[in-house]
């Protein structure tokens, strides 16, 4: 790190004339477009940042060129989100575009640093958010809500070296972690004036609701969780979060799973089994959660191959299952991790055909979303490729999420990626307890 931090870039980025709107670069398909009850449980948006060490002059124009373009293949970008009659999200193709923001800052990117030495307050600057945008730059009327905006925009900022960093949001009701690597690739390969390797598959009504609707089994990714944890949970709502991101290499997930079959119970045991159930664990003790306070592990597995037949190559959208683990806190805290990684196991085995049918049903019937009360959220992005990513100038050499509260992301590390970095969000004091846990941890593996 030199002399600036990311305070500086915080005080001195700057926009470059008005953000603008990229249409498609040729006509698309107009109407309305159908968004499957996988899509309807996720409508929030999500902000990643790629860091990229060089580019040329020609950097703006190839970014916005090729973002018309690939809005030709997949055009609900372009679109909006709307209600249908029957008061589900629905994408209205207007062919309107999605937002272009240019930036720069007057430092060189190797003295801000990555991903992981950026702070949370300056990462979410790397993005553009159209709420936070004094000037109505196109016709939003002043929405208050996700409808009638954008599901798409991109920041561009520029830094004096010549490096940039590509800042993308999306709502996710539009896609999840896969379909974004496949956009992404595909962006990349229009820049680079190659032909896509695979184009996207856009019909969702392949996970439409069944009629009559069937649910044939409990779904507690639905569950409504009661907040008993009040008075002794380590948990005020009104305290600043803190983001921190604590690393794991492969010695220390093998000694994560070398105490997870200590007791003998289980025979073998997965990277993310048992890096889930420790820092839920983790998380639980450094919170307080009172012994018989429900605690609520959320967490996607990719139903794509689980669907019969299978969803086809390429499909745009949310093929993730979301499912839930549920146990009280204290059961949780005085069993061994064998019993942790137990209820996560069934939890996965359970994702079925009939079981995701199941969960699109009871969607339709009762229109309910997850609760996301004491709950610990995992998203796993340790094995998707966000690093192939290239518009002409390589792949980046960081890249991450813009923190979101409640929201535990596992994201590769290293340059073999062999590594997991575990980036999570705490309120303050909570943080500090979760460290001091994770270093005792640390030392008793030793």
């Amino acid at each position: 790190m030199g002399s600036y931090s990311s305070d500086h870039l915080l005080n001195n980025l700057k926009i470059v004339g008005k953000p603008t709107l990229v249409t498609p670069a040729e006509e698309t398909q107009n109407g309305l477009y159908f968004l499957s009850n996988l899509d309807q449980i996720v409508p929030f948006t999500f902000s990643t940042v790629y860091y990229f060490k060089s580019s040329s002059e020609s950097l703006v124009e190839t970014i916005k060129d090729s973002l018309a373009k690939i809005l030709v293949y997949y055009y609900p970008f372009a679109g909006r989100l709307k209600l249908s009659e029957d008061g589900k999200l629905v994408i209205n193709c207007t062919g309107e575009g999605g937002v272009f923001v240019e930036a720069e800052v007057d430092c060189n990117m190797d003295e801000i640093g990555d991903f992981e030495s950026t702070n949370s307050k300056t990462l979410s600057k790397l993005v553009y958010d159209i709420f936070d945008d004094e000037e109505i730059v196109y016709d939003i009327r002043q929405a208050k809500s996700i409808l009638d905006v954008p599901p798409l925009s991109v920041q561009v900022t520029k830094f004096k070296c010549g490096g940039f960093v590509f800042g993308l949001s999306v709502n996710h009701c539009m896609l999840d972690g896969i379909s974004l690597v496949q956009f992404l690739n595909s962006w990349g390969e229009i820049a680079r004036d190659l032909p896509l390797t695979m184009h996207p598959f856009l019909d969702r009504t392949l996970l439409k609701a069944r009629t009559p609707t069937k649910v044939e089994f409990t779904h507690n990714e639905y569950a409504e969780i009661e907040d008993i944890s009040k008075d002794t949970a380590n948990l005020d709502k009104e305290e600043e979060l803190s983001f921190k991101s604590f690393i794991f290499d492969p010695v220390k997930l093998k000694q994560l799973k070398t105490k997870a079959m200590e007791d003998r119970v289980l025979q073998t045991c997965s990277t993310f089994e048992a890096l889930t159930a420790y820092m839920w664990r983790a998380r639980c003790q450094a919170l307080k959660l009172h012994p018989d306070q429900i605690a609520k592990l959320y967490f996607a597995v990719d139903g794509r191959d689980r669907i019969d037949p299978p969803l086809p190559k390429g499909y745009f959208g949310n093929g993730a299952m979301f499912m839930s683990t549920l146990c009280p806190a204290g059961k949780l805290l005085e069993s061994p991790m064998s019993f942790t990684i137990q209820l996560i196991r069934n939890s996965i085995k359970s994702v079925t055909d009939s079981y995701i049918r199941s969960s699109i049903d009871c969607y339709e019937e009762t229109r309910t979303r997850a609760s996301l009360s004491s709950t610990f959220l995992v998203s796993t992005w340790s094995k998707l490729p966000f690093h192939t990513t290239d518009f002409g100038w390589g792949e980046p050499f960081s890249f991450g999420p813009v923190p979101l509260p409640g929201l535990d992301l596992f994201l590769p590390h290293g340059e073999d990626r062999k590594s997991i970095n575990v980036f999570l969000g705490l309120p303050a004091s909570t943080m500090k307890i979760f460290e001091e846990l994770m270093q005792m941890d640390i030392q008793s593996m030793n």
